[in-house]
């Protein structure tokens, strides 16, 4: 028989269903529907809670052969930097107490001051330890994953500090983990304080540059290259004097307004791996009054006008 002549045709059986052009339009639909719904009315918030809690012990033990190798090396290096930090911790100590002397006078006479002024106290601000677990895998954000969630008390909006400054901020809690929002990121803002010049500004964060940018500041205004800028506090989100970043360089141009400031983090945040979360200050801040009734006699006198 002519080869020409056999139907080539699959028998219904083997038919593989849409066409991949099919396929591809209403996958490409359904991604689409999903980023709109998701940005828009949050509908997917609830799944990716869930999916992050299943893949925690996943996640957990994937990174049990990366922090064993760097706890076995930093164990094998550690001798030699553990003796030179001891006797630099010392010589801390000894700077550290003379300091701490002086403290405990200042403190005392700014408690008197406020006494005095009849000032409120500062709201003292509750803290939690957490480990960076990872980095966001998502190129285009600074963000990085924490061990610490819903179940341990974490809100969104807490500020995360390390041991020189303000890193990031709570930006999604999930049941076992948050994420962070680093500084640098291109939707962080922070309101920031000149501590030389005590005038406010807000920081934005220039993922292009690593950085930080000092927007909307006159041309004219008194900014310096090396002032240190720190949380102002008036937002009631961070504590007031948290170290934010330094100025770097200023440029003022005669075409525009306002100076480009531009400031570099202080915090470690490309390396921090022990971070603080802060609560935010307007958690601990006392109810506002509620409004006196008004006296009946006042009432009656406005419904009679």
């Amino acid at each position: 028989m002519p080869l020409g002549t056999l139907d080539r045709t699959p028998p219904p059986f083997f038919r593989q269903g849409p066409s991949a052009l099919t396929r591809v339009v209403f996958f490409s639909a359904l991604a689409l529907f999903l980023m709109v719904a998701d940005r828009r009315l949050v509908v997917v918030e609830p799944l990716r809670a869930v999916i992050a809690t299943v893949l925690h012990p996943i996640q957990q033990a994937l990174l049990v052969p990366v922090q064993a190798l760097s706890t076995g090396g930093e164990y094998l290096q550690g001798l030699a930097a553990a003796r030179a930090s001891e006797a630099e911790a010392r010589r801390l100590m000894a700077d550290k107490a003379e300091r701490l002397s002086r403290l405990e006078m200042l403190e005392q006479e700014n408690a008197r001051l406020r006494e005095m002024l009849e000032l409120r106290a500062a709201v003292p601000a509750r803290t939690q330890a957490a480990e960076v677990l990872y980095d966001r895998p998502d190129p285009y954000t600074r963000k990085v994953v924490i061990d610490r969630g819903l179940t341990q008390g974490i809100v969104r909006g807490s500020p995360v500090i390390d041991h020189t400054g303000v890193i990031g901020q709570v930006t999604r809690v999930y049941p076992l983990t948050s994420e962070v929002t680093l500084l640098v990121d291109k939707d962080a803002v922070i309101p920031v304080l000149n501590t030389r010049t005590q005038v406010r500004g807000v920081a934005y964060g220039d993922p292009l540059r690593g950085g930080l940018e000092l927007r909307f500041m006159p041309t004219n205004a008194d900014v310096r290259e090396g002032d240190e800028l720190a949380t102002s506090g008036v937002d009631g989100v961070y504590p007031p004097g948290l170290p934010v970043a330094t100025v770097t360089r200023v440029e003022r141009r005669a075409d525009s307004s306002f100076a480009r400031i531009t400031l570099e983090p202080v915090g470690q945040l490309a390396s921090a791996r022990h971070v603080l979360v802060v609560e935010p200050v307007g958690l601990s801040l006392p109810p506002p009054p509620e409004p006196e009734p008004e006296p009946a006699a006042t009432r009656r006198g406005a419904r009679s006008r």
